[in-house]
């Protein structure tokens, strides 16, 4: 029984997909593939490569990737995308998809030609700064001859990367769309975010049905992309959702499928 684990973006607010593996884990789920896009890309990427739950909060909490400090100079975006790569080697010493414990695909669009790639070979760390790179905040990631930004973009939830290789496919999906008051938009990032949710919230929604399991932490609309705290607060979110829909009718099912 092979089981696919979709982890779609959601900046800060992917951290509540480390708590939903953790709670997969304890009940003896683990999946065969694993697609992300976004901060679901960093969080799968990492797990995928070995490190426990408790590592990846970790990481977020020292590096925060998604923190706007490391200012770009002369370059399109806000943040220095690329002075990331050197943290991320410290957890992914191979730098590649082929030394991955578990198969995965990271969304990344190509800013140049407006299509959507797929990354699931070659150097693994470029894909994974490709597939978070916020536009307009982050700076595009260059690879080969192309230039890459979020994978959210064009596909935020990578459910369609699954199905077709799995049995039974988990979806995890932290970006809330919902009504928001003018207060809300304060800065100019809070209107891009804005923006991004609105082109990416239908596309989502439609691939839900195509999850076995679903589990949509509630809560998290109250934390932007970019937020600085409550990282715990986002975890447990994570973990209690993914426990609650383990102890439904469907969640026992699918549980007793994929742990036969």
């Amino acid at each position: 029984m092979k089981t696919g684990l979709a982890l779609s973006g959601g900046g800060v607010r992917g951290i509540a997909h480390i708590g939903a593996i953790k709670a997969l884990e304890e009940h003896d789920v683990f999946p065969s593939r694993i697609s992300g896009s976004s901060a679901g890309a960093i969080v799968g990427a990492l797990y995928a490569g070995g490190r426990k739950p408790k590592e990846i909060l970790e990481f977020f909490k020292t590096v925060n990737p998604f923190s706007i400090t490391n200012y770009a100079v002369n370059k399109p975006g806000f943040v220095n995308t690329e002075k990331l790569y050197d943290h991320f080697k410290k957890l992914l010493p191979e730098d590649s998809f082929e030394g991955l414990q578990i198969p995965m695909s990271i969304t990344a669009t190509n800013i140049l030609d407006g299509t959507l790639k797929v990354f699931t070979e070659g150097p693994l760390i470029k894909a994974i700064l490709a597939s978070a790179a916020f536009p307009g905040i982050f700076t595009p990631i260059k690879i080969d001859n192309n230039y890459y930004v979020d994978g959210g973009t064009l596909n935020n939830f990578p459910v369609d990367l699954l199905r077709k290789k799995c049995d039974k496919v988990v979806g995890v999906y932290v970006n809330p769309f919902e009504k928001v008051s003018i207060k809300e938009l304060k800065y100019f990032y809070n209107v891009v975010e804005r923006s991004f949710q609105i082109r990416s919230a239908d596309i989502s929604r439609n691939k839900f049905k195509d999850c076995d399991l679903l589990i949509c932490p509630q809560g998290l609309g109250s934390y932007s992309t970019f937020s600085m705290g409550e990282m715990d607060k986002i975890y447990q979110l994570g973990y209690e959702a993914t426990m609650n829909a383990l102890k439904t009718e469907k969640g026992k099912s699918i549980m007793e499928a994929l742990t036969r």
